[in-house]
């Protein structure tokens, strides 16, 4: 059975897949309610409790023409200046407080034997996810769209080996503080990854990449001094196996579409959205 708040996802995830096909007409609110079938009135009130802004304020950030903008303003910043910039709020939410920790090759190798894993599952934004953690930190963060039960036998395919218990911690409870409407509540967010040193190296440099910008492929290729190595990094990026907290969101194609996701397209482009939006407004209330 749906919660309420995964209702109302899917109702403003129409809505932005309707954006997405008719931005450049710039459809009113009206066009958009009547879509998700639903009063202009209470469309606006709720996409401005979950976006944090205006469904118009909401359609410039799905343009095109924005995307372009974000890369070619990100091109000297993304990476070389994301610490010093003394931003505080949403642009440095990452480099503050997510730090990786790579499993042992023995860990790595034997499928998760030895480790104890708790899990549980939480309600966010952009839907229902199920969170997987060692003693160590976050080991694996997916959304359940097929139940429970499939997530669970998912995230016990990555780890095979490895000694299950239905429980939340602390470890998840500051992952999850992510989504909420204060970012000062968290301590730092420990990440407990399997995956190669190349998988490992490129998951770091997704999340130097400010909440509210985005990179590419061959932007991260070059960070990493292997710049004809774009299609591996795809590959990387592409086996992430902690949605949201690892931005892999935030690779878009060089031209400036949003390009696909694990996790569908329509969710990545609800999420690039999201976090324009609420850093917008935060950058917006420092000032």
């Amino acid at each position: 059975m749906e919660t309420q708040q995964e209702i109302n996802y899917n109702r403003i995830a129409e809505a932005i897949d309707f954006y997405k096909l008719h931005f450049r007409q710039q459809p009113s609110l009206e066009e958009a309610a009547e879509h998700v079938h639903i009063s202009p009135f209470h469309f606006q009130r709720m996409f401005k409790e979950w976006a944090g802004v205006t469904p118009k304020e909401f359609l410039q950030y799905l343009s095109l023409e924005h995307a372009k903008g974000m890369l070619k303003e990100s091109q000297a910043t993304l990476f070389d200046t994301a610490l010093e910039t003394g931003l505080s709020g949403p642009s440095r939410l990452h480099d503050l407080f997510i730090k990786v920790e790579g499993m042992t090759p023995g860990e790595f190798k034997n499928g998760g034997e030895q480790l104890h894993i708790n899990y549980s599952f939480a309600e966010s934004p952009f839907g229902t996810l199920i969170v997987g953690s060692t003693k160590k930190g976050i080991c694996y963060m997916a959304f359940a769209d097929n139940g429970h039960e499939r997530a669970l036998q998912a995230l016990k395919k990555s780890f095979p080996k490895a000694v299950f218990q239905q429980l939340t911690d602390k470890i998840q409870q500051d992952a999850l503080f992510i989504f909420s409407q204060d970012w000062s509540k968290p301590g730092d967010i420990k990440l407990h990854l399997k995956g190669t040193p190349f998988q490992i190296k490129v998951w770091e440099t997704l999340l130097k990449i400010p909440m509210g910008e985005v990179s590419t492929y061959s932007g991260i290729a070059e960070k990493l001094e292997s710049p004809k190595a774009s299609r591996a990094v795809g590959t990387a990026v592409a086996s992430n196996p902690v949605a949201f907290l690892i931005p892999c969101h935030r690779v878009i194609k060089a031209n400036g579409e949003i390009g696909q996701y694990h996790w569908g397209s329509t969710r990545k482009t609800a999420m690039l959205g999201w976090e324009a939006a609420k850093t917008s407004r935060l950058l917006k209330a420092e000032r």
